[in-house]
C-alpha cells in the first residue's frame, strides 16, 4: 500500500508544483525555481525508496478506480525500465530549473514558465509510468498540449509561435493516430492494461488488424520523436527559451516516442513489417539529421539535427529488436540525454553571454570563455563518439548491431555502410560545433562583450559533462547495472545482461568508428569554407525543405479549403447561420427516426384538461405574439417569450416534474434579463423600408415560419411517441427503486446528478465554466458601437435604467430582496438532495441575487459595496467537485463514489447527509460564479459604451459652443 501511494505522489508531484508556480507573483522568480526544484527532488527520493520493493517484486502497480464500469482505471506501473527513464527525466529537470534561474532575464514571467515546465514534467512522468493504455495517450497528448506552451513562452516572438504551432498540429496529429491504434490494440488484445498487452504479442502480430495498428502506433511514436518525414518540427521548436530546449530534446518529449517503441517492442515487434519500418525510418533519419546538421549555421540548429539523427539511431536498434540492440538503446537514450542536455546549455551560455548563435559570426570564444570552451569539446567528443567518453560505448553497441544480419535483404546488408556514413557526418558536424564557435581568431562584431556565466549557470553542464567522462570511463561501475535491469524489463527473465567495457579488442565496430572520426575531421577540414558560406543545407538540397512542403500543402490548404467553404455558404449574419443548423437538425432526425416512430391512438379529447389546454393556448399565444412583435417592439416580443417559457414551466409543475419546473423558472429569469441587455447592442430599426426589400422580407420571415413550425411539429410528434409508449420496465424505474437506498435521497433527479451520473455532471459545469471564460474574453474585446444602442444614451447602461423614473419603488424592493433571494438559495441548496432543488438551482438563484442588484443600480453602485469575484467562485466551485471526486479515492472508491447516512444534530435529531452535498457545492459555486461572470461582463461593456457616448455628446456640446462663439 506504501509503494502505490508512492507511485501516486510521484505522479502528483509536478502538477502540484505547477499549480504552485501559477499563484505565484510574476517577480516571485526565487520562489518559482524552489518550488520546482523541492517538487524534482522530492520525486527522485520517492523513486530511491522504491528500489528495494521494486528490486524483490519487479514490477509495482498503482490501480486507483476511475471508471471501473468500461474498464478505464487509473492504472500506474512502475518496472526498471520507467524507473530508470523517470530517474533520468528528474535528474536533468533538477539541473534545467537551477539552469533556468540564471538563464531567464528578470523581466520574463519566470513563475509562468516553471509552471509550464513543471506541468509538462508531470505529463512526462504520467507517460512513463501510465499502465493503461488509454491513460498513456492521455498523458501524451498532454505532453504536446505543455510543450505548445513551453515553445511559444516567448509569444510576441513570431517564430515562437510559428514553432510552438508546428510542434502541436505534427505531434497531436500523431497523437490522434496512436490513439486510434491503440484502441485497435485494446480490442485485439480485449483489454486496455500494459501488462496484458505486452504479453500478447503473438495475438497481436497474427491478428488481421496488425498492420492497421502497426501503422498507426508508428506514426504517433515517429512525429513525436521527430523521424523522417516528420522531422521539420523539431528545429522550429528552437525559438524556444533554452532550457526548454535542453529538457525537450534531451531527456523528455523527443524521447517519448522512442520510449513508446522500446516498451512496446515484445508486443508488435519481432515481424518483417516492424523492422522495415522503424529500422528502415530510423536509418533514413540518423542519415538525413546528420547530414543536414553538419550545414546548419545556428548552433541550436545544429544541435535540433544531431537530436534528430541521434533519435533515429535509437530507433534503428528499436526496429532490429534483438536483446543486445534493445540493450544498446537504453544506454544511448541515457548517454545522448546526458551531453545533449550539457551542449543545449552550452549553446545557452555562449547566446547569454555573446547575443549570438549564428557560428558564422562566433569564433575564437575559447581565450574569453575558456571554461566554457573545455565544457563544450567534451560534449562534442561525446556526441562524436570518442573514446573514454559515454557516447563511444553506446555508438560502439549500435555499430556492432548493424553488422549482426536480420533478414538478409539488401537493406540488412547496407546497415553497417549506412550507419559509419552517418557516424561520419556526426563527428564532421561535432568538429564544426567546438572548431567554429571556440577556435579561430577572436570575434570582432558580437552584440555583447563574452566572458564567463555565473558559477550556477554553469554548474549544470559541468555535472553532466563530469557524469559523461565517467560513465566512459567506469561504465561497469556507473551505469551497468541500470542498463541491464532496464533491458531486462523490457526482454523478460531470459535476458542474461551486458557487459559493458571500455576495450573489446580490434574488430570491425572499432574500425567502422576509426573510419567515421577519421573521415568525419577530414570532411569537416576539406569543406569547413564552404560550409561557412554555403547556405543553411546540403548542396542542390537546400530549397527543398519538409518546413516548406509542410507549409505550403498542410497550412495553405487548411486555410484555401476553408475559406473556399466560407465564400460559398458561409455569411456573418446569425440568422441564415442557424437557419442552416436548424435545416440540418431537421434532416439527420428525419432520417434516424423514419420508420422507427410508433405513434399510440389518439386519446379521447374529454380526457384533457380543460384548463391545461387554456394554458397552453396563452403560451401558443405567447410565442406567436413573440414572432410577429419582433419586427416592430424587440422588448414587447422578449416579454411575450418570457410568457411562453413560463407556460413552460407550469406545464413540467401539472406533469409532476418540479425540479424541471423550477429550473426552467430559475433559467428563463436569467435569459431574459441576458435578452434585455443584449437588445441595448442591436441596430435600431429603419423604418422607411423600400417595397422591393419589405416584399424580400416578408419572403424570408415566411421561409423561417416553416422552417420553425416544420421543427417544431417534429418535435412534438418525438414527444408524443415517446410519452404514449406502453409504460415498460426502463432505466427510469431502475433509478426510481434505488435512488433512495444507493444514492441516500428521495429526489431522483438530483441524486442521478450528483451520484449515478455525478461524472457528466462534473463535464457538464466545466464546459460551464469555459463556456462563462470565453464569453468574459469576447466581451472584454467586443465594443458596441455608440449608436448601437436602442435606448437613449443619457439613460444608463441597464434596461431598467430607462424606467428609472418609475422604477424608485421597485429598485428599493430589488435591495431588499438579496438577503431573501440568498436564504431561497440556501433553502433550495440545502434540501435538494430530498426535494426539489439542488446545486444548480441554488446557484441560479444566488446568481439573480446579484443580477437585481445590478439592474436596480449602477456598475458603480454595486460594486462598491459587494466584492463578488466571480472567477474565484468558479475555480473554488471546479476545485470543491473534482476534490469531491479524489477524496473518495482516500477509501478505496472510485472516482465522485458518494456516501450517505444519517448524523445527529444538537436540537434537531437525525438528520440525512451526504457527500455528495460537497460536489453539490462545487455545483452552486461555479453556477453562480459563471453567471454572474457573463452578466457582469455585459454590464462592464454597456457601462463602457455609455461613457462613450457621453463623451461623444460633451464633445459635440463643445464643438456647438465654439460655433456659437465664432
Amino acid at each position: 500500500m506504501i509503494e502505490q501511494n508512492l507511485i501516486l505522489i510521484l505522479v502528483a508531484l509536478p502538477f502540484f508544483a505547477a499549480l504552485i508556480n501559477a499563484t505565484l507573483n510574476v517577480s516571485a522568480h526565487r520562489a518559482a525555481a524552489w518550488s520546482s526544484g523541492l517538487s524534482l527532488g522530492a520525486g527522485l527520493l520517492i523513486l530511491l525508496a522504491l528500489m528495494p520493493p521494486l528490486t524483490e517484486q519487479g514490477i509495482l502497480r498503482s490501480v486507483v478506480q476511475w471508471v471501473p464500469s468500461v474498464r478505464l482505471n487509473l492504472s500506474f506501473r512502475l518496472d526498471w525500465f520507467s524507473w530508470s527513464f523517470t530517474f533520468l527525466v528528474l535528474l536533468i529537470g533538477i539541473l534545467v530549473v537551477v539552469y533556468a534561474r540564471f538563464y531567464l532575464d528578470k523581466t520574463d514571467p519566470v513563475p509562468r514558465f516553471y509552471s509550464f515546465l513543471m506541468a509538462f514534467t508531470g505529463a512526462m512522468v504520467g507517460v512513463l509510468t501510465s499502465g493503461n493504455i488509454l491513460m498513456l495517450v492521455v498523458f501524451w497528448e498532454l505532453t504536446s498540449l505543455t510543450s505548445f506552451l513551453l515553445i511559444g513562452y516567448w509569444y510576441q516572438n513570431q517564430s515562437a509561435r510559428d514553432g510552438a504551432r508546428m510542434a502541436l498540429v505534427v505531434t497531436g496529429s500523431g497523437g490522434l493516430c496512436l490513439l486510434v491504434g491503440m484502441l485497435v490494440i485494446g480490442q485485439i488484445v480485449g483489454s486496455y492494461d500494459l501488462d496484458r498487452v505486452l504479453g500478447s504479442g503473438e495475438l497481436i502480430t497474427s491478428h488481421p488488424l496488425y498492420p492497421v495498428a502497426l501503422v498507426l502506433f508508428l506514426l504517433g511514436a515517429f512525429t513525436k520523436s521527430a523521424q523522417f518525414p516528420f522531422h521539420f518540427w523539431l528545429p522550429g521548436a528552437m525559438a524556444a527559451p533554452t532550457p526548454v530546449s535542453s529538457f525537450l530534446h534531451s531527456a523528455t518529449m523527443v524521447k517519448a516516442g522512442v520510449f513508446l517503441l522500446i516498451r512496446f517492442q515484445p508486443a508488435l515487434g519481432g515481424t518483417d513489417l516492424w523492422f522495415w519500418l522503424v529500422c528502415g525510418t530510423g536509418m533514413a533519419t540518423l542519415t538525413i539529421g546528420a547530414v543536414i546538421g553538419l550545414f546548419r549555421h545556428d548552433l541550436k540548429g545544429l544541435l535540433a539535427y544531431s537530436t534528430i539523427s541521434h533519435l533515429g539511431l535509437i530507433t534503428a536498434l528499436a526496429g532490429m529488436g534483438s536483446p543486445l540492440a534493445i540493450t544498446a538503446a537504453v544506454f544511448h537514450i541515457a548517454n545522448h540525454a546526458i551531453f545533449k542536455a550539457s551542449l543545449f546549455m552550452m549553446a545557452g551560455i555562449v547566446d547569454h553571454e555573446t547575443g549570438t548563435r549564428d557560428m558564422r559570426r562566433l569564433s575564437g570564444l575559447r581565450r574569453l570563455m575558456p571554461v566554457t570552451a573545455v565544457l563544450a569539446i567534451l560534449g562534442s567528443a561525446a556526441m562524436a563518439g570518442v573514446p573514454l567518453l559515454s557516447g563511444f560505448l553506446s555508438k560502439e553497441m549500435f555499430l556492432a548491431e548493424t553488422l549482426a544480419g536480420y533478414d538478409g535483404s539488401l537493406f540488412d546488408q547496407a546497415l553497417p555502410v549506412i550507419a559509419t556514413v552517418a557516424s561520419l557526418f556526426s563527428a564532421a558536424y561535432s568538429l564544426r560545433l567546438v572548431h567554429a564557435v571556440f577556435f579561430g581568431p577572436e570575434a570582432t562584431d558580437l552584440p555583447k562583450t563574452p566572458h564567463e556565466p555565473p558559477h550556477w549557470m554553469r554548474l549544470p553542464v559541468e555535472l553532466l559533462v563530469c557524469l559523461s567522462v565517467l560513465i566512459g570511463v567506469l561504465p561497469a561501475l556507473t551505469i551497468e547495472p541500470w542498463v541491464n535491469l532496464a533491458a531486462g524489463s523490457i526482454i523478460g527473465p531470459a535476458f542474461e545482461g551486458v557487459h559493458i567495457a571500455i576495450w573489446h579488442g580490434f574488430n570491425t565496430a572499432l574500425l567502422m568508428s576509426v573510419i567515421a572520426l577519421g573521415g568525419g575531421a577530414a570532411l569537416y577540414l576539406l569543406t569547413a569554407k564552404a560550409i561557412e558560406a554555403g547556405p543553411e543545407g546540403p548542396p542542390l538540397l537546400h530549397r527543398l525543405r519538409a518546413q516548406k512542403i509542410y507549409e505550403r500543402i498542410l497550412l495553405e490548404g487548411t486555410w484555401k479549403i476553408p475559406r473556399l467553404v466560407y465564400q460559398s455558404i458561409g455569411t456573418e449574419r446569425l440568422q441564415p447561420q442557424i437557419r442552416m443548423l436548424m435545416l440540418m437538425a431537421v434532416i439527420a432526425g428525419l432520417y434516424s427516426l423514419w420508420g422507427v416512430l410508433q405513434f399510440s391512438p389518439v386519446p379521447r379529447m374529454h380526457d384533457m384538461n380543460p384548463a391545461f389546454a387554456l394554458m397552453w393556448v396563452v403560451g401558443a399565444a405567447c410565442a406567436a405574439g413573440a414572432a410577429v412583435q419582433a419586427k416592430y417592439h424587440r422588448f414587447a416580443a422578449v416579454i411575450l417569450l418570457g410568457g411562453a417559457g413560463l407556460v413552460t414551466c407550469v406545464t413540467f409543475a401539472w406533469l409532476s416534474a418540479p425540479d424541471l419546473a423550477v429550473t426552467q423558472l430559475l433559467v428563463e429569469i436569467v435569459t431574459t434579463v441576458l435578452l434585455l441587455l443584449g437588445l441595448r447592442w442591436l441596430p435600431k430599426r429603419n423604418e422607411e423600408i423600400p417595397e422591393d426589400k419589405e416584399v424580400q422580407a416578408k419572403a424570408r420571415r415566411l421561409r423561417d415560419f416553416i422552417i420553425a413550425a416544420f421543427a417544431g411539429l417534429g418535435l412534438a410528434l418525438i414527444s408524443y411517441a415517446l410519452m404514449t409508449r406502453p409504460l415498460i420496465p426502463n432505466i427510469g424505474d431502475w433509478f426510481l427503486r434505488n435512488a433512495y437506498y444507493e444514492g441516500g435521497g428521495t429526489n431522483t433527479v438530483n441524486v442521478i446528478l450528483v451520484d449515478f451520473r455525478a461524472f457528466d455532471t462534473f463535464g457538464e459545469i466545466t464546459v460551464l465554466a469555459i463556456v462563462g471564460l470565453t464569453v468574459y474574453a469576447l466581451l472584454r474585446r467586443f465594443r458596441p458601437a455608440p449608436e448601437s444602442a436602442v435606448l437613449p444614451a443619457q439613460q444608463g447602461p441597464f434596461v431598467a435604467e430607462a424606467l428609472k423614473d418609475y422604477l424608485t419603488i421597485p429598485a428599493l424592493i430589488m435591495r431588499w430582496m438579496f438577503p431573501v433571494l440568498m436564504l431561497v438559495a440556501a433553502y433550495f441548496f440545502f434540501r435538494g438532495h430530498d426535494l426539489p432543488g439542488g446545486g444548480f438551482s441554488a446557484g441560479v438563484t444566488m446568481a439573480i441575487a446579484f443580477l437585481l442588484q445590478y439592474i436596480a443600480h449602477n456598475v458603480r453602485w454595486v460594486e462598491s459595496r459587494l466584492v463578488v469575484l466571480p472567477i474565484r467562485w468558479m475555480g473554488f466551485g471546479l476545485l470543491i467537485a473534482g476534490a469531491a471526486g479524489v477524496g473518495a479515492w482516500l477509501f478505496g472508491y472510485p472516482f465522485l463514489t458518494a456516501h450517505a447516512r444519517y448524523i445527529d444534530v444538537p436540537l434537531i435529531g437525525k438528520v440525512p447527509a451526504a457527500s455528495a452535498m460537497i460536489f453539490d457545492t462545487g455545483v452552486f459555486a461555479l453556477v453562480m460564479g459563471a453567471t454572474v461572470l457573463m452578466l457582469i461582463a455585459i454590464a462592464h461593456q454597456s457601462l463602457r459604451s455609455a461613457r462613450r457616448r457621453e463623451q461623444t455628446g460633451e464633445a459635440e456640446k463643445d464643438t456647438n459652443a465654439r460655433k456659437e462663439t465664432v
